[in-house]
């Protein structure tokens, strides 16, 4: 059973296409549009009469304003001597990432055996 639409007045997408066949044909005469009256009213609609004033102004700040106070980023210094040294590196690394305590302890029998295993035929 099919629907009947309620508003019979609302253009459907196969009234357009008629159109278009119509106009092809010759049976209907093409619509005039003038684009400078189009653009005008366009014009005319982008603004509201509340944007034309103050209060439209004062509107939008209110609307976007932070609702909570942003407190200010102050700057750090972080003053260092070089002294070359490769161990205050480390500790510094160790300070921005930890690692788990088994992780890092490696010996030279375990760095060995580990190349040892990824030599090809061994």
């Amino acid at each position: 059973m099919s629907e009947v639409p309620k508003d019979l007045q609302t253009p459907r997408p196969d009234d357009a296409q008629q159109l278009a066949e119509e106009i092809a044909s010759g049976e209907q005469k093409a619509p005039e549009v003038n684009l400078d009256d189009a653009l005008a009213d366009a014009k005319a609609y982008s603004v509201s009469e509340v944007d034309r004033t103050g209060e439209g102004a004062e509107a939008a700040v209110a609307a976007t304003a932070p609702k909570l106070e942003v407190p200010k980023a102050e700057p750090t210094t972080l003053e260092t001597e070089p002294t070359g040294n490769p161990d205050q590196y480390r500790e510094m690394a160790k300070d921005l990432h930890p690692t788990p305590a088994d992780t890092t302890s490696v010996s030279d029998d375990l760095l060995q055996k580990a190349l040892e295993k990824g030599q090809p035929g061994s």
